[in-house]
This record gives C-alpha cells, sequence and structure tokens, in this order.
C-alpha cells in the first residue's frame, strides 16, 4: 500500500539538502495525488527530530465539506499490531511471560496450542486460520460486538495452515490471541494494557480503540470510494473484531510521538527493538516488516480496514519518519 509514494518520499528527503526545500517538495507531491483521488488523508514527514510537514489533503467529511488537516483521526487497521509487540515485549521485561511460551499456558483447551509458541503468534509462523478469510463474516458481522470465545470460534477449530514455525501466512487471529495473552497476564484490558505502557507515558491523547463511539469532531469517515464523481462510506468495524490486530486509531502526531519514543528507546529498549526487528520469515519480525530502501534498513507497517489505509515507514540511520493516514481505501497509490 503506498508503496510508490512512500518510495518517492524516502528517496526525496534522503538525497534533499535544505529542510524548506523538502517541505515543499513533499506538499507538492501530495496536493499531485490528492487531486489524482490517489491520497485523501493527512501526512507527517520528519527528519533527524524535526517535522518537514504534518498537514491534511482531501476531506474529513465530504458529503459536508470537511477538510483534513493534523488533527483528523483515522482507524489504524493492522498498523496496530506494533503496539500489541510492544507490550508482549514489556510484559516479558517483567518476566510475566516469555515469547518462548506455548499458546497452551494461557488457553489449555487451544487445539494444539501446545506446538504453538508467543513468538510464533508474534511472527505469522502459527499457521493459525485467518478469521478475515472468512467472507460471510466480514460481510455481515464486522460491525457487531462479539466475545472472545465467538471471535475464537471463528478459528480455534480450524486446521492449521502448517506446522507452527514451518512456514508464513499473516493471520489476524494470531494477533488476537495475543491481545486475549496480555489481557491475562496483565489483569486488565488489552485497551488499558496499551495505555498503561504506552499511550498515557507518552501522552498520546488522540489515540484509542472504540472508533464506533469516539465523538470528536475530528473524527473522520471511511469511505469505500471517493473521488470527484461519487462517494461511498464503509462501515466501522467494531473494536471487539479487529481487537489486538487492528482496533486502534490515532494521529500523525500521535503516532510521530511514537515514533519518536522508539527512536529515543524510551518505551523500548534496544536490545528488545532489536528482537522486534529481527526477521523471521517472509521480512516481518514482531509487528514490523523489515527491508531496506536505498540501502538503509527500514521499518514499517501498513494497514487496512474498511475505509482506511494506513502506513509507518521509518529509516533510523536517517531518523525518517513517513506516516501517511488515509480515510479513502480505493487509492491505488
Amino acid at each position: 500500500m503506498k508503496k510508490n509514494l512512500i518510495l518517492i518520499l524516502v528517496l526525496l528527503i534522503q538525497h534533499s539538502c535544505f529542510a524548506q526545500n523538502e517541505a515543499a517538495s513533499i506538499d507538492t507531491l501530495l496536493n499531485a495525488y490528492a487531486r489524482l483521488s490517489q491520497f485523501n488523508g493527512s501526512a507527517l514527514v520528519a527528519k533527524n527530530g524535526s517535522i518537514l510537514l504534518n498537514k491534511g489533503y482531501g476531506y474529513r467529511d465530504a458529503e459536508k465539506g470537511i477538510l483534513n488537516d493534523e488533527h483528523s483521526i483515522y482507524q489504524l487497521g493492522s498498523v496496530t499490531k506494533q503496539f500489541t509487540s510492544a507490550v508482549i515485549l514489556k510484559l516479558q521485561a517483567e518476566n510475566k511471560l516469555a515469547v518462548s511460551d506455548k499458546l497452551s499456558k494461557y488457553f489449555p483447551d487451544y487445539p494444539k496450542g501446545d506446538s504453538i509458541t508467543i513468538k510464533e503468534l508474534l511472527t505469522h509462523t502459527s499457521g493459525i486460520y485467518n478469521y478475515t478469510g472468512d467472507e460471510n463474516f466480514m460481510k455481515n458481522e464486522i460491525t457487531k460486538h462479539k466475545t472472545r470465545e465467538q471471535m475464537m470460534a471463528l478459528f480455534e477449530n480450524k486446521p492449521l495452515n502448517f506446522s507452527p514455525g514451518t512456514s508464513w501466512s499473516y493471520s489476524n487471529s494470531g494477533y488476537s490471541m495475543l491481545g486475549y495473552i496480555i489481557e491475562k497476564v496483565a489483569h486488565t484490558s488489552y485497551e488499558q494494557a496499551i495505555r498503561n505502557y504506552i499511550f498515557s507515558p507518552l501522552k498520546m491523547t488522540h489515540s484509542g480503540f472504540d472508533f464506533t463511539d469516539l465523538k470528536s469532531p475530528d473524527k473522520t469517515i471511511g469511505y469505500f470510494v471517493l473521488n470527484d464523481h461519487d462517494t461511498a462510506r464503509s462501515p466501522i468495524v467494531d473494536s471487539s473484531i479487529s481487537f489486538s490486530a487492528g482496533a486502534i486509531y490515532s494521529t500523525t502526531g500521535d503516532l510521530y510521538k511514537w515514533s519518536q519514543a522508539l527512536e529515543n528507546n524510551s518505551i523500548l529498549s534496544a536490545s528488545e527493538q532489536n528482537e522486534a526487528y529481527t526477521p523471521v520469515k517472509n521480512n516481518y519480525g514482531y509487528g514490523w516488516v523489515i527491508d531496506s530502501i536505498d540501502g538503509k534498513r527500514r521499518l514499517s507497517h501498513n494497514g487496512g480496514i474498511p475505509g482506511y489505509i494506513t502506513t509507518i515507514s521509518r529509516v533510523p540511520a536517517d531518523d525518517v519518519t513517513i506516516i501517511l493516514l488515509s480515510n479513502a481505501s480505493n487509492e491505488t497509490i
């Protein structure tokens, strides 16, 4: 998602000498994408601890003509996974769990849970069926609140895609299980655990979980289609469905606080981050994709949830952060 735009932005920043020129060039590029209905959302681009650009493009609410800006709030989708993995690492540092633990330690009745580790859940190597592959459920049930038991029933008795640890297959179900493990170990809700370990220390005051009931003038409307000729709103996925695999909402500014905290090792230590950024299979670590761009390591993750496309991309060697949050999922970037 947005791979071409991200590549252009990173190379533009890396090869530009003057921040003022960088900001103008980035704004020109994003305006061009917006005019082509290829980007509708908010963008933040930063380098060396300074924000070069943080602004909105297109509409927060197209029907009312309300424009996006730096305060617009978006559903993140799978960008949530890096927060889930961070709390797992924090709990491991407190000796409350270990990524080598078996799933059966926390859910004794889970089928073949004695062959699946927390690390395999983190790295999508567990083989657990991905519940979002259930087309009927995704079409008819995603706006309804579901219990843990109802969600687990979607996947726990499905055959494993492969023997745990032998292959790779993206599994939102696996990340849901991580959230349920967090709740058992931290003795609080998943949402409260994220607030305790990350949101509150970083003062991420515009981030949360229950987007359906969010009452804020900055809340965006998600669109399946948004262009000069047509609009089609998307439903809001209930947070009990997307949960620890994709329920977080946030802003560009709050996500930059998170990026800076990682850069400064203030939430996760350097060794904990090194563990998270070590790819196991398919360039995937713990809630992060690890690859390179222009010969330098890049850490990134995309998110996709009805009406929203998001991405965070970091190049630590240059202290570059790019955050693109969109409330129009018809984009083809």
